[in-house]
């Protein structure tokens, strides 16, 4: 089959999606693809010697006349330079508002037949589809591209029941990249931080929002301290909930037994030290930190919404809880961090789910599929 030009359209900075974009960008490159990154910044883990990505920078000029910078103005007409210079097979846009939006856009004004895929990660759907005043939006967006895909059932379903588009959603799941993303040696990771080798590790990582409810994280850990105290509980990750958190930890006097990381680039060494990821989210699409804990040989104590059932099975490499009982998930972590056999039974079961069912070859089979699929019938 001939190689195409994809023209991929993602936001730079961290977060779930960003992660997708730029890795499947980049083992669409080890298959002979070049891969075309159109984003108003460098997308964070997107590596720069490789040949065969090429990276747009979108410019936003601040003009008078605009109240705000016009991203989406600016996008879209990026989009059309590139379609028109570099002569792309194919746009591959992450997000329906507003890049699906740009992208349908920019294609009318390069006067293109290109095809476009759209892949949902979760707040288009579940925060913007609520908003009466966007739904209209998300709708056209996807009704404007040949293909949507949404990174799991949960999402694909929400998305028919409340966008109701005018075609199918494509569920193709997340996946992590297995030479990153596995057991390693921590070295002497543990003595830095200044954990015992005796003491329990759980972690938890994310971007600290409200929507992650990381208050009942630590309420959640202070239960499990309460019944064995060597624990400790590594908070990952930068965010506007993080001061409050801090005070929180304060008043709750488990200064000895928490520990802020701040951002790190070493996740899988932090997972190697690792015994049970917590993760008390209210809403989540798929739950990538989960799977990439699973990958590491870290099962989890998850809420049980949204795309979280798909990554982790009750009771088989992890456990699910319902939406802010703490009680349960601090019961639930002291069964597992209490019983080797059990965490060594778990963890066994996180390595296998995660090679068996979310494998790069298989899902990034998928998409290269659908490429050619859209390719093919524009």
């Amino acid at each position: 089959m001939n190689k195409l030009k994809v023209g991929v359209i993602c936001y730079p900075s961290l977060g779930g999606s960003g992660v997708v974009a730029t890795e499947l960008g980049q083992k669409m490159t080890e298959r002979g693809h070049e891969m075309h990154f159109i984003s108003s910044g460098r997308p964070f883990r997107l590596t720069e010697e490789n040949p065969r990505i090429i990276f747009h920078e979108v410019k936003i000029d601040d003009y008078a006349v605009f109240q705000y910078p016009p991203y989406d103005i600016a996008l879209a007409n990026e989009i059309a330079q590139v379609i028109e210079e570099e002569k792309l097979d194919l746009l591959h846009v992450h997000y329906a508002v507003p890049h699906a939006i740009s992208a349908s856009l920019g294609k009318d004004m390069a006067q293109s037949d290109i095809g476009i895929i759209t892949t949902l990660h979760g707040t288009d759907v579940t925060i913007l589809g609520h908003d009466p005043g966007l739904r209209n939006t998300v709708r056209y967006g996807i009704n404007k591209s040949d293909r949507t895909t949404a990174v799991s059932e949960f999402l694909a379903q929400e998305t028919m029941e409340l966008i109701r588009p005018d075609r199918p959603i494509m569920r193709i799941h997340n996946f992590i990249d297995e030479n990153r993303y596995r057991p390693v040696e921590p070295g002497l990771l543990k003595e830095e931080l200044g954990i015992r080798q005796e003491e329990r590790v759980m972690i938890h990582i994310s971007n600290f929002r409200k929507v992650k409810r990381i208050p009942d994280i630590i309420m959640s850990f202070q239960k499990v301290v309460e019944k064995m105290p060597d624990v400790k509980l590594l908070l990952v990750g930068e965010g506007p909930e993080k001061p409050d958190m801090e005070q929180l930890v304060l008043d709750l006097h488990l200064e000895s037994h928490v520990i802020f990381t701040g951002k790190r680039n070493d996740l899988p060494e932090l997972l190697a030290i690792s015994d049970v990821m917590f993760q008390m989210s209210e809403k989540e699409a798929f739950g990538l930190v989960l799977l990439e804990a699973l990958a590491c040989g870290v099962p989890s104590i998850a809420t049980d919404i949204g795309g979280i059932p798909e990554v982790i099975e009750d009771g088989v490499n992890g456990f699910l809880v319902p939406l802010g009982d703490c009680e349960e998930a601090a019961a639930k972590a002291v069964t597992l961090l209490q019983d080797d056999a059990l965490l060594d039974t778990f963890k066994r079961h996180a390595l296998a789910i995660a090679n068996e069912k979310f494998d790069t070859e298989t899902i990034v089979s998928q998409y290269e599929s659908l490429y050619y699929e859209v390719v093919g019938r524009t």
